[in-house]
């Protein structure tokens, strides 16, 4: 009672966040145990416990709450329901939690991964200009890993038209590629 009191009186800033420093001294460990057994992301945790002292902090009167364990673990069981139905609409539980080096790491640095984007599309912009015939024949050769007699067979043209068609598409990419590293 004699809590209550003073909290009406000019101080009440300062019990106020006396009251509330000492039920998160109190009960903050315990909180964190009852969401750590709840939840999966454990990263989680110290947010969720923050959330129910958010709550109390809004109240007006938190001095006037008769059993505060009761009521920070009612408060702790709707933060979870809330964090569910939240979690729900935006589709929450379907991603994964970031676990720092979990990912293997490349040995490629990232000037290099660039530049090897930038080699690739510009060899795809070198197979668009090719004449239909010769990006037949030099897909289905080096992608596709077929035979030169196979790739004349499918494409129904001689062996030596398909070669031809492949040394076109050859040179055309070395040309291209001479181009684009020394301008």
């Amino acid at each position: 009672m004699a809590t209550r009191a003073r909290l009406n009186t000019g101080d009440s800033g300062a019990t106020r966040d006396f009251l509330l420093s000492r039920l998160a001294q109190t009960y903050g460990g315990a909180l964190a145990r009852f969401f750590e057994r709840r939840v999966q992301a454990k990263a989680d945790v110290p947010d969720l416990v923050q959330d129910v002292f958010l709550r109390l902090s809004r109240m007006p009167d938190p001095a006037a709450i008769e059993k505060p364990e009761h009521f920070l673990f009612v408060t702790a069981a709707n933060v979870l329901k809330d964090r569910a139905r939240r979690d729900a609409v935006r589709c929450g539980g379907l991603h994964d939690e970031w676990v720092e080096g979990a990912l293997p790491s490349s040995d490629f640095p990232p000037d290099r991964v660039l530049e090897s984007k930038e080699v690739a599309a510009r060899l795809q912009a070198v197979l668009l200009e090719l004449p239909q015939r010769t990006r037949d024949v030099f897909v289905l050769r080096v992608f596709e890993g077929l035979k030169m007699a196979d790739v004349a067979r499918a494409l129904s043209i001689s062996t030596r038209a398909a070669e031809k068609h492949q040394a076109k598409a050859l040179a055309r990419m070395v040309e291209t590629m001479g181009e684009w590293r020394h301008p």
